[in-house]
């Protein structure tokens, strides 16, 4: 099987998920977009699929949940 590579990424003032080199949608917060991010990364390790998920840390001035 493949791999599928998720990391979750600032979209102007919201967070998205980079999947093979789109971003299809938009969060409120980072955490949100992890959430999303997992859970397709969960049906792609079903699949058989390797998986990655990679999500920044915090910038200065900005809430734990990335808000």
């Amino acid at each position: 099987m493949g791999l599928a590579q998720y990391a979750v990424v600032p979209v102007q003032d919201e967070w998205g998920v980079l999947h093979d080199g789109d971003v299809r949608s938009r969060y409120a917060t980072k955490e949100a977009a992890f959430e999303s991010a997992v859970a397709a990364a969960s049906l792609a390790l079903r699949q058989g699929h390797e998986v990655h998920v990679s999500v920044p840390g915090r910038e200065a001035g900005e809430s734990a949940l990335g808000s």
